[in-house]
């Protein structure tokens, strides 16, 4: 691709590769129809398509809230919006050939919290500008995650983020959700920025996939509701910066990344955290926007560049660098792969957002091409 394609407008055709199939499918009411589902369970046609389209839109939203009024971009940002105002109504109406499943099982408790997580960044898109029918049956879709329980693990985390969408949308809520998640993620913390997923340590990305962005977005929200959860904002928020350091020194000169613990189907979703601290402008001092955005693009390319990441219809396969069955766990299906999408939340800022602007060598790019650093230190 030239050289004279900007980084915004990569991000942005990258982002639309992945999102038009689910979308557009969805808008027609034929996303059941049309989707394939790879796989090893023989259950996942009862997850997948929420899957898809809540881990999809939670990363598309600040783009969808935010972007772009006019020019090209504007225009696909109008287009893109009607397709997920329409996808919300056929995914919620009992009525729709494409209803989802949301009371059925565990795994519709994790996502509802995405597409939750959806509405808290963009609830103007998302929800209030939505006819009342359907926004009625966003409410009773999320609330009937209610009737069962999370496992004792960052799944916590998802009936928090439910509740506090309640709350931001004005509906009754459940502050004991919220205060349990906080609580014990407290007890989980281990140092260094890092939280333990349950109990103990587990050398992988849900740090980044779910704990620390959703940590992060529920203290921001709900944290003045109580003057236990206000005191706990600046280390949640001081370890949020010391993990986005961690991760973006993972990040290789040539934009690869360590290959280490579940869901690594989920490719660039390994970089949710830091794409939500430089959409919140919440880097660390000594990381630039710029060089933020430069070693997000080169992991963006070199996933998206290898063959085998779409099928010939253009769905996301399992795999990290192109189809990698091998690579999926037993709950993985197409639909869990759309959390990819979160690396996208920079979109939300502007064009002429410093993030935008610029070229810079990222941390490891700098170290190994044989430039000065700073020293890292723990948190």
């Amino acid at each position: 691709m030239g050289q004279s394609i900007t980084d915004r407008n990569y991000w942005i055709d990258k982002m639309l590769q992945i999102a038009e199939p689910v979308l557009h499918s969805l808008a027609n009411q034929q996303l059941k129809e049309k989707m394939p589902i790879e796989g090893k369970l023989s259950d996942r046609h009862e997850y997948t398509y929420l899957e898809a389209f809540a881990r999809l839109i939670c990363g598309m939203a600040p783009w969808l809230e935010t972007g772009p009024e006019t020019g090209e971009e504007g225009r696909l940002r109008k287009q893109y919006i009607k397709l997920v105002q329409k996808g919300m109504d056929a995914a919620t109406d009992p009525q729709s050939p494409d209803y989802m499943n949301f009371s059925k099982g565990h795994q519709p408790i994790v996502d509802a919290a995405f597409l939750a997580h959806a509405i808290i960044r963009a609830p103007h898109q998302l929800f209030h500008t939505l006819p009342e029918k359907v926004r009625k049956n966003i409410i009773t879709a999320l609330k009937q995650t209610r009737s069962r329980k999370p496992f004792f693990s960052n799944w916590l985390l998802f009936s928090a983020m439910i509740e506090v969408t309640f709350y931001k949308l004005g509906e009754e809520w459940d502050p004991m959700r919220v205060d349990y998640a906080l609580k014990q993620h407290e007890q989980w913390y281990l140092g260094d920025g890092i939280y333990g997923d349950g109990p103990e340590y587990h050398a992988d990305y849900y740090n980044s996939y779910v704990i620390q962005p959703m940590l992060v977005d529920i203290i921001n929200t709900i944290g003045h509701q109580a003057e236990d959860w206000q005191q706990m904002k600046a280390k949640i928020m001081q370890r949020a910066e010391r993990f986005a350091g961690i991760l973006e020194r993972s990040i290789s000169p040539e934009g690869t990344f360590p290959v280490i613990g579940r869901s690594i189907a989920y490719r660039f979703g390994a970089f949710h955290h830091l794409a939500q601290m430089a959409l919140q402008q919440s880097l660390p001092h000594d990381l630039s926007p710029t060089q933020v955005r430069c070693a997000l693009t080169a992991v963006i390319r070199r996933v998206m560049e290898m063959g085998g990441t779409f099928d010939r219809e253009g769905w996301l396969q399992i795999g990290l660098c192109g189809h990698q069955p091998e690579l999926g766990e037993g709950y993985i299906s197409t639909g869990s792969l759309y959390l990819c999408s979160t690396v996208f939340l920079p979109l939300g800022l502007q064009a002429t957002d410093p993030f935008w602007n610029g070229q810079a060598d990222w941390t490891a790019k700098k170290v190994w091409d044989g430039q000065a650093i700073p020293i890292d230190q723990a948190y």
